[in-house]
């Protein structure tokens, strides 16, 4: 790779934008490709453009057939994140599996007593409120933020937060009545009905979960399916 792409693709990356490295595998000619544009000397069509942005959504490496061309597309992307509000019994459980596939968690709740060290022992914790939290942990498109705490008084302002965001999954736990009135609050406050409805609620797939454990398999099952943009339904 030519230094300047190199130092291109490393900027990128501290900004947290996606891109994808296109090499060409007769030539070795490269681009940058973004959602946006596309630097280097390969030499790319309209078309080729929207074929390796569609690819670089998938979040794998693969090799492309463009015309008579093979092109391999290697995805660069900011790293997932997880942020929980609420360090309850459910959280412990959806922390660990979170980490296995490949997030990077936060858990964040006022109470002390709740996010502690003990409780969560590999998961980097905020004792702040979470309209204090969030905004200075920038959630974006590759960040997933989830309220557990079934408390209105925590859980309201991190959704807000959230909702400000570009959170590609924002989901709240709670029954569908609990669910209705969460929406009715977040009206109330201000926000669009069609902005509340990215709140997922009641959150995870209908794998009819019941335990704490069974509930974040369920909104893990949930985030990966959004994430891939896969059509499953929430849970009963």
């Amino acid at each position: 790779m030519k230094l300047s792409l190199l130092d291109q693709l490393l900027s990128l990356g501290r900004s947290g934008i996606s891109v994808a490295v296109a090499t060409d595998l007769t030539t070795g000619a490269q681009a940058l490709v973004t959602a946006t544009g596309a630097e280097g000397d390969l030499r790319l069509s309209d078309h080729d453009l929207i074929t390796l942005r569609e690819a670089l959504t998938d979040d794998r490496n693969r090799t492309l057939e463009l015309g008579d061309r093979e092109i391999f597309l290697e995805a660069w992307h900011p790293p997932l994140r997880l942020m929980i509000i609420g360090g309850v019994h459910t959280a412990q459980f959806l922390a660990p599996l979170a980490h296995l596939t490949g997030y990077e968690v936060t858990v964040i709740d006022p109470r002390a007593a709740f996010g502690a060290p003990d409780r969560f022992p590999e998961t980097a914790l905020v004792n702040e409120w979470p309209d204090i939290a969030l905004p200075a942990l920038k959630p974006d498109r590759r960040t997933a933020v989830v309220a557990l705490t079934h408390d209105p008084k925590i859980d309201d302002p991190g959704l807000m937060a959230a909702l400000r965001s570009d959170a590609f999954y924002i989901g709240a736990l709670g029954s569908r009545r609990t669910h209705a009135k969460r929406v009715d609050r977040l009206i109330e406050a201000g926000f669009e009905p069609a902005d509340v409805a990215r709140v997922r609620g009641p959150v995870g797939l209908a794998i009819g979960a019941v335990t704490p454990a069974e509930i974040a398999i369920s909104i893990l099952a949930e985030m990966t399916a959004v994430l891939r943009d896969a059509a499953l339904g929430n849970r009963g």
